[in-house]
């Protein structure tokens, strides 16, 4: 079938657009033109799209960043009680005078263009390696638009243990911004990180995330998105798991016109297990979307999908999530829940879980509900003194902790729950 003109003229619009990154490695720049090529051939994302039919991709590919107002910062970090390592980005720019030595024993961290430009690099096995790989059977052109014009991110090697977190601060000084960000991220084998983010980045953020978790690796990821309300990002995770490895990953998103997240992970090696929650709250014109694909291709793997969303005064989330089990991969262990509680019938919640199996010994479920909070659990908090708004707040928590729950660290667990218990203090303040 041919290429609609539009999506072809779309393609070409989004390259054009971006600077040309400073000239890599030939291998880096073979990658880029790869990257470029796989845009062109898959054409820009339109709301026609199977996987945008939920969300409008137009003021992500737009010419012109949407402006998004600043936010007063109060200087603390979701994760300011945790002893990090911190790299700050500016508008998508590393700022090095702002971050910790880029030094930390178990593992290298250098800037993404040192590791373009190095003529022979390990970076060369991820760079897009994994992104290509999670382009079939779903196309994902904001992803090749990231490998194709990526001049700003990390290269993180890790080599053993890492007993101190490599946290990422995205901070937005510029209200026009449109950041452009690529991470690669290798684990050895039984090598061990976690990756905390939090930020809004910039007015409009495309950020990419290639993870290669070696036989024995545990990467753990946290990630916190909120802050600026009138900000727009769309991020593509890219993991693939080695034999008896682990990859979890949780995120918070709170405020934010629109937000696109995408996890992508493929099991290649067997007995692994791997994680993907997150948990969101929005009010207004918020619109929040997770779309989740998980491949196994290996024996004996287990899969979580845990995904929460609490929505008010007509906001929107959307969950699409997939299970694909390969011919072979017996054993498996698949599992997905995505929820949404309204506060209001302005707000509306759109999910579309799949399952699509071709292995016989395996255990895989999904489920998908929506409702409103439960007037008896209302009624008998207020019954006992607990004013409405704080019992309804209560409720909501309670709701979002499953997810939360999924967090391995409980100091981190409970950052987040004090973030969400604030976020929604302050919106009962303020009427909303």
């Amino acid at each position: 079938m041919a290429l609609a003109q539009p999506k072809i003229d779309l393609a070409d619009a989004l390259l054009a657009r971006h600077a040309t990154p400073a000239a890599g490695a030939k291998w880096a720049e073979t990658a880029r033109r790869s990257a470029a090529e796989r845009l062109r051939a898959m054409g820009g994302p339109v709301r026609r799209d199977e996987y945008w039919k939920y969300t409008d991709p137009s003021s992500l590919t737009a010419d012109v960043a949407p402006p998004a107002a600043l936010m007063e910062r109060d200087g603390t970090s979701i994760f300011s009680q945790v002893d990090r390592l911190t790299i700050v980005f500016v508008d998508g720019v590393i700022d090095l005078a702002q971050s910790d030595a880029l030094a930390l024993e178990g593992m290298t961290i250098e800037p993404l263009s040192d590791a373009l430009g190095a003529d022979i690099h390990w970076a060369q096995s991820v760079y897009g390696a994994l992104e290509t790989r999670g382009q079939d059977p779903v196309p994902r052109p904001l992803a090749a638009l990231n490998t194709a014009v990526a001049g700003q991110g990390l290269a993180i090697h890790v080599t053993g243990k890492v007993e101190k977190p490599v946290s990422l601060v995205y901070l937005h000084n510029d209200v026009a911004s449109d950041a452009v960000i690529h991470h690669v991220i290798r684990l050895d084998a039984g090598a061990e990180m976690t990756l905390l983010e939090n930020g809004p980045a910039a007015a409009r953020f495309n950020k990419c995330m290639e993870v290669d978790v070696a036989d024995g690796a545990r990467f753990h990821h946290v990630r916190a998105q909120g802050r600026d309300h009138e900000r727009r990002a769309v991020t593509h995770m890219f993991a693939r798991l080695g034999e008896e490895s682990s990859f979890k990953s949780f995120t918070l998103t709170v405020n934010g016109v629109l937000t696109r997240n995408e996890a992508i992970i493929e099991f290649t090696g067997d007995n692994a297990h791997a994680t993907v929650a997150g948990a969101c709250a929005g009010d207004g014109t918020f619109h929040h979307d997770d779309t989740v694909f998980i491949t196994h291709d290996a024996v004996n793997c287990e899969s979580r999908q845990v995904y929460k969303k609490v929505l008010r005064n007509g906001a929107t989330g959307a969950f699409q999530g997939k299970i694909l089990v390969k011919a072979g991969a017996q054993k498996t262990d698949g599992y997905q829940i995505s929820q949404g509680l309204l506060l209001d019938e302005e707000s509306q919640f759109l999910a579309k879980p799949e399952l699509e199996i071709y292995a016989d010994d395996v255990a895989c479920s999904h489920g998908s509900t929506v409702g409103a909070v439960d007037e008896d659990m209302l009624f008998y908090l207020t019954s006992r003194g607990v004013p409405r708004h704080a019992a309804q707040d209560m409720l909501v928590l309670a709701f979002l902790d499953e997810a939360i729950q999924e967090v391995e660290d409980e100091v981190l667990a409970n950052a987040i729950r004090n973030r969400l218990g604030g976020w929604l203090e302050r919106r009962s303040n303020s009427g909303l």
